[in-house]
């Protein structure tokens, strides 16, 4: 694995780029405020700009740590961002990466999440040398799901009260790709 940590990646629409102070507005207005939002992740939406501030600044001072993967999604047509990509646990000894992401409800349903991830994958397998990526989602999310399908992943089960998120204890689906998976 090298440790590249959090690089720019552009697609078609975004640009995946590092966390600026700057940002904390777009992201508390347009997802880390959101109970929807969050509604399924494992933090709870932020009550005040301040916390996001506090949460950019401790996020933002780890970027020179070469495992550190967080980026912000950025839409390349406003320069708006609108949502969290990052690696939410690097398991190095095995070459993989758990993944996490959210994004403002505005752009749900648009194919922007499935972008993003299947960028960050193809960076995480070509350029740091990764050969598993995974995620999970809550049961009854099965949206977050299929992003991860249309990112490439491969359902491989659900663990039942595994995880807990803002709604409890909770039953967790696992897709995962490696990167054999991409020459097929």
């Amino acid at each position: 694995m090298k440790k590249l940590g959090t690089k720019r990646i552009e697609t078609e629409r975004l640009i995946l780029r590092r966390y600026v102070m700057e940002d904390a507005e777009d992201m508390y207005n347009h997802w880390a405020s959101d109970p929807e939002v969050t509604k399924y992740l494992t933090w709870p939406a932020h009550p005040s700009v301040d916390i996001t501030r506090m949460l950019l600044q401790d996020w933002i001072s780890r970027y020179e740590e070469g495992d550190y993967f967080n980026w912000v999604i950025e839409l390349k047509s406003s320069g708006t961002a609108i949502g969290n990509i990052s690696v939410v646990h690097l398991k190095e000894e095995i070459d993989a990466a758990e993944m996490g992401y959210c994004m403002s409800r505005t752009y749900w349903g648009q194919g922007i999440m499935p972008e993003a991830l299947r960028a960050v994958m193809d960076y995480l397998f070509d350029e740091v040398g990764l050969n598993r990526v995974a995620a999970c989602h809550d049961v009854n999310n099965p949206k977050s799901g299929r992003v991860m399908e249309k990112a490439g992943m491969k359902l491989e089960g659900i663990l039942r009260q595994a995880g807990r998120n803002n709604l409890g204890i909770c039953d967790h689906v696992w897709y995962a790709a490696i990167k054999d998976d991409r020459k097929n």
